[in-house]
């Protein structure tokens, strides 16, 4: 059996984790007004983020055509694969998932297994890396989705947003009754809700040193209740000292954890605008 693995450009992965694990990547589509631009092909991050600071209309997206879809996996059958893993961005985010899912059963030449993530920036990422090296390993179908499902449900994370009218106006957050707004500086903290997996706020603080610290009590437990070894991550809409500065606070309080960098690209920066800083964990793959 010779297994493909293919994600979406709201994974993030580096190029040189793109090559080395040979992970397929479709970009997903930002669009200004009427001018559309492929993720992290016909606009960079840094671009993104200055062209939403300018732009009088929040940006939307659009993802991959179904038609566009199956010219990769075909792509995949004529180059000797007979089965595809694919995963991508939360179907409570986006259609994509489910629109696979449909145009999947229609597919005979290679077998195609659609994976909801339940999330999505480098977290995916993490579930995309894995699979592709149990892939190269020749691990079966069945043991790599046993893994990514285990690797799924040890995912935490804290959204701390700047400014919440993209979500709310993307109809993104699920509870908005739940937020005040951002008068007197308040912070929400939001996260994936582990059991309808869409983005909640589940508490909201004055100032964003308060909020980072709430985060890091979130942190704080799962370390102290998880039976093994915690892989840490900081990202950053469009600002990174302040990301390189809270991982570095991270860092200091848990010297032994992994811990890497990473950052909102264009197509989560349209929901979370610019400025929002996350704290995420996942169980380190590479430990056990």
């Amino acid at each position: 059996m010779k297994i493909a693995i293919v994600t979406d450009s709201t994974s993030y992965l580096p190029q040189e984790t793109v090559d080395k694990y040979n992970i397929t990547v479709v970009p997903i589509e930002v669009v200004f007004n009427t001018k559309t631009y492929r993720e992290d092909i016909d606009i960079t991050t840094s671009e993104f983020y200055d062209l939403l600071q300018k732009s009088p209309e929040l940006p939307s997206t659009a993802q991959p055509s179904m038609g566009e879809m199956l010219k990769v996996y075909d792509k995949l059958a004529k180059e000797g694969y007979d089965t595809v893993i694919s995963i991508h961005l939360a179907s409570t985010i986006s259609g994509f998932v489910n629109n696979l899912k449909s145009a999947a059963q229609a597919i005979d030449n290679i077998n195609v297994v659609v994976y909801d993530s339940h999330i999505t920036v480098r977290l995916m990422g993490y579930l995309a890396q894995e699979a592709a090296r149990m892939a190269q390993d020749n691990k079966p179908v069945d043991e790599i989705i046993d893994r990514l499902d285990a690797l799924r449900s040890s995912i935490g994370e804290t959204f701390v947003v700047d400014d919440l009218k993209n979500l709310v106006k993307g109809g993104r957050l699920s509870n908005t009754s739940a937020v005040i707004g951002t008068v007197l500086n308040i912070k929400p903290l939001l996260e994936f809700d582990n059991e309808s997996h869409k983005i909640v706020a589940y508490d909201k603080v004055r100032s964003m040193k308060k909020a980072k610290l709430k985060a890091e009590e979130k942190l704080n437990a799962a370390v102290d209740a998880s039976p093994y070894p915690l892989r840490l991550l900081v990202l950053d809409a469009d600002d990174p000292e302040a990301g390189d500065r809270w991982a570095d606070e991270v860092h200091e309080r848990y010297p032994d954890a992994t811990l890497e960098r990473s950052y909102f690209g264009p197509v989560i920066g349209v929901h979370l605008g610019k400025g929002a800083l996350a704290l995420a964990w996942i169980r380190d793959f590479d430990k056990s």
